[in-house]
């Protein structure tokens, strides 16, 4: 993520320093509109400061040397300070969010994580994104950001991170699972295709990544289900293609998950309201 405040690059210094205003507000002006807009990946990076992002159109998808999520419209995501990542850019985006010193980190999550936003986040980030991270704050806007900052620490978080294991061999499982989440293989077929007992591939999954084999191969889903999603894919489509026997199932699955079905999740007013 780089551009600043009104989609310009004027104070993108910020993002590489611990100086200047505890939290530096920006919007996104559209990236990528009137044109044809290609996906966009950034080589593996890191930031000084902690960095929040919201978007109203669009979808960015994140990855770290501990996982990877996808960030759909009208959620935040969450990037610590100093965490290595990559960032993919898959449609023109729009929307907002905060760079955070190392120092007013303090209380925030420790790892990169997703969000529930808030009408309140909005209307704050878009007031102090009119600010020049050139003054000193008033003690008024001081209070605002202060409550932004408690609005951030209060959101709930959602299961939109999919951590990786570390295991050479579950790695390779999991990047399988990855490049075909339509694959029906059975948690024992697919240990035999990696060279392992089904006792390891449960006990190692368990223990990497806090989730169970079934568990993690549906978080997998759900990640490619949100990209096929915000890009327009129709539900229908989108349960063949990951390999779901019916379109209820999956729907069933998708609130399950979410407490929302497929079409209402990317209705802002059933997220922010």
């Amino acid at each position: 993520m780089g551009q600043t405040p009104h989609g310009t690059i004027e104070h993108f210094h910020w993002l590489e320093s611990a100086e200047g205003p505890d939290l530096i507000a920006y919007v996104l002006n559209g990236m990528g509109e009137n044109k044809a807009f290609h996906t966009v990946e950034s080589d593996w990076h890191s930031h000084v400061r902690g960095q929040f992002f919201y978007l109203e159109k669009g979808l960015i998808s994140v990855r770290t040397a501990y996982g990877a999520w996808t960030l759909p419209p009208h959620r935040v995501g969450w990037l610590p300070p100093g965490e290595l990542h990559t960032v993919r850019v898959s449609e023109a985006t729009q929307g907002w969010g905060v760079y955070v010193a190392p120092d007013a980190s303090a209380g925030l999550p420790g790892r990169t994580c997703v969000l529930n936003g808030n009408e309140l986040m909005r209307a704050l980030v878009l007031r102090a994104a009119t600010w020049s991270p050139m003054q000193p704050l008033a003690e008024e806007q001081e209070r605002l950001l202060a409550v932004l900052m408690d609005e951030m620490r209060r959101a709930p978080e959602e299961p939109l991170h999919l951590v990786l294991p570390s295991d050479r061999r579950l790695l390779r499982i999991a990047h399988a699972v990855l490049e075909h989440p339509d694959d029906v293989r059975t948690l024992e077929e697919w240990a035999a295709w990696a060279g392992l007992s089904p006792r390891t591939v449960t006990r190692l999954f368990r223990y990497e990544t806090g989730s169970s084999f079934a568990q993690w191969r549906q978080q997998a889903r759900l990640a490619r289900a949100l990209e096929r999603l915000a890009s327009g894919e129709a539900v229908a489509s989108v349960a063949d293609a990951l390999g779901y026997a019916s379109v209820s199932a999956f729907v069933a699955m998708f609130k399950r998950s979410f407490g929302l079905s497929p079409g209402r999740y990317f209705d802002p007013q059933a997220v922010i309201a």
